[in-house]
């Protein structure tokens, strides 16, 4: 319950804060022309609501375009950004409490952190999918058919029918696109209408998950069927999951907390690195590394999200990779472009020996004078193993909301989410979620 509060308020922040993204306004524009509704519900970070199925569309592509958002590293996908943007909208539409919130994103974080798992994310991603939006679309189901009161046939149809909507392509990759930022809140969208098609009779296939043509063998060359049910109940995925402290794939953040760690307990300086060595997991390389002419050459935010050249050169002259480094102007500086042709990536097979249970990396760095610097980074700052405290967490909403709501607004915010089991209807609750007039 605790974690699903902490979860909760790092969703909210980085949804807030992706309000004010290019691509996110876009998503706006699309649903103020789908019909706007003062009644519908509550798009976070701005004054606007709108149908219930359209706000959980919004609210989980805001949240996913800052790459800010929550991670679990054994299914490699982003939970939150899929589940809570069904678990809002699904409570508003049917004024459920706080309580039944709860239980609806734990059975969704379960749900979608399991389907990943037995896909397995290598076979997953080399097929060319993102799990985040196949996985999430099961996920963000089981927490609206939940929330919706289903019974165990209709959620079996809305299983059924989730099946048919799952997607989310890669090749947002090859051009720095935006698809991948709608992944999740097409997840979300998905959920709510195969939940409510579920509970109106609408029939699915009851395999849909292990069937011939189903899901595991659909979207996977290698998956384990014994992984989706193994051990159920004996602990919640939601314990395992991580939050992110820089603004950039998860892939990147092992290597970016080594040359941080470098940097500041050896006191050396940007002008002092001579190269950088970083050991990367096999399954990043094709997302962080490669094509390397496009890695070290970014164009856009979604480029140098997604680039290990440039996330190093940022962590070594700015000491961070916060919202801060990805933006035009540090993407274009002459300074960052020198300092990433001193970054090489490599792969390292000790790594891949406690991948994806672990995202271990490795950092290296060499000065102009001679000397050698070398750690390994097993738990980058963010998982269970070397989580965010609560401070820190609220430390890291203050930060990314600051430019939406004001401290007032913000304090209520996180008193309300620490509290929120106690709400006996979250419809008149979202509204502390809009932005301020």
């Amino acid at each position: 319950v605790d974690r699903t509060k902490y979860f909760s308020l790092d969703f909210i922040g980085v949804a807030a804060r992706g309000s004010l993204e290019d691509s996110t306004k876009a998503m706006y524009q699309f649903i103020k022309e789908m019909g706007p509704t003062k009644k519908g519900g509550v798009i976070i970070g701005t004054k606007m609501r709108a149908p219930y199925h359209y706000a959980a569309l919004a609210n989980g592509t805001s949240s996913h375009s800052l790459e800010l958002d929550d991670v679990n590293n054994e299914a490699s996908l982003h939970p939150g950004v899929a589940i809570f943007p069904a678990a809002f909208a699904a409570c508003e539409m049917t004024e459920k409490s706080g309580r039944r919130f709860i239980e609806g994103v734990i059975l969704g974080y379960e749900v979608m952190i399991r389907l990943g798992k037995a896909l397995g994310p290598k076979e997953h991603y080399g097929r060319g999918f993102h799990p985040t939006g196949t996985c999430g679309t099961f996920g963000a189901t089981a927490a609206a058919s939940k929330i919706f009161g289903l019974n165990e046939t209709q959620m079996i149809n809305a299983f059924g029918i989730a099946g048919s909507q799952t997607a989310g392509s890669m090749e947002f990759l090859a051009q720095g696109a935006w698809t991948k930022r709608m992944h999740p809140g097409w997840a979300a969208h998905n959920g709510i209408i195969a939940s409510l098609l579920a509970k109106k009779g609408f029939k699915g296939p009851s395999t849909i998950i292990e069937g011939r043509d189903g899901f595991l063998h659909a979207y996977s060359g290698n998956a384990d069927r014994n992984i989706v049910l193994g051990g159920i109940g004996s602990n919640f995925e939601i314990m395992k999951t991580s939050i992110k402290p820089h603004a950039c794939c998860r892939y990147k953040q092992p290597p970016i907390d080594g040359i941080v760690k470098i940097m500041r307990e050896n006191q050396l300086k940007p002008e002092d690195i001579e190269e950088v060595k970083l050991g990367i997991l096999k399954a990043g390389f094709p997302i962080i590394v490669t094509p390397e002419e496009l890695k070290y050459n970014p164009k856009s935010m979604v480029d140098a999200q997604f680039s290990m050249p440039f996330g190093a050169a940022v962590a070594i002259l700015y000491g961070e990779a916060s919202l801060d480094q990805y933006r035009k102007k540090v993407i274009q500086s002459p300074e960052v472009k020198e300092m990433m042709k001193r970054v090489r990536c490599m792969e390292d097979p000790e790594l891949e020996k406690v991948y994806p249970k672990q995202w271990p990396a490795t950092a290296e760095i060499k000065t102009k004078d001679g000397r050698t610097f070398f750690t390994r980074i097993d738990y980058p700052k963010g998982d269970p193993e070397n989580p965010l405290s609560w401070d820190e967490l609220i430390e890291k909403f203050d930060r990314v909301t600051s430019s939406i709501y004001s401290k007032a607004r913000r304090q209520k915010v996180i008193e309300q989410v620490r509290v929120i089991e106690k709400a006996g209807n979250l419809k008149p609750w979202t509204s502390i979620l809009l932005k301020e007039s």
